[in-house]
């Protein structure tokens, strides 16, 4: 992990960043109930403040929340400290779990919800930011490294 410690904790931070870059775009141009066309018939962009966790669940709670995202981060720092050499895909994964978790704990402790503002608009589909972007393609690197054979070498 010595020569992906770069990389991971470099991508993170390029990550929350242009995560809270994007959020003060999105607060200062932005207005909420006035979705604007980004994409047509694919997304638009459209202000909303959600004081939850992904889907609305847990509403109200950000304090809590806030905890996690916190714990989450020092978690994955502490497990990239620890662990040898990893995948590249698990390398990728483990950076934007770190980012995304930054990018949003930060709305969280600073702001007291999460700033989201992706609509999709072909599906009914709760409204999402830049960080809850990055944790879903850290899922996806970890499900392909998991099936690939759990992050072990392939000739």
């Amino acid at each position: 992990m010595r020569r992906s410690r770069p990389l991971v904790y470099g991508l993170a931070i390029l990550v929350a960043l242009l995560d809270q870059l994007s959020k003060l775009w999105a607060t200062t141009n932005l207005l909420p109930q006035r979705p604007v066309q980004f994409l047509p018939g694919l997304l638009d962009l459209q202000l909303t403040h959600n004081t939850g966790a992904a889907f609305s669940l847990l509403t109200g709670s950000t304090k809590p929340l806030a905890v996690v995202s916190l714990a989450v981060a020092i978690g994955v720092v502490v497990w990239c400290e620890r662990h040898g050499s990893i995948t590249l895909l698990r390398q990728l994964g483990t950076a934007l779990v770190l980012g995304g978790a930054i990018g949003n704990g930060l709305d969280r402790w600073r702001a007291g919800a999460v700033v989201d503002f992706l609509a999709l608009v072909p599906i009914h589909f709760p409204i999402f930011n830049g960080a809850d972007v990055a944790i879903n393609l850290a899922v996806l690197f970890f499900a392909i490294d998991l099936l690939r054979g759990h992050g072990k070498s392939h000739p």
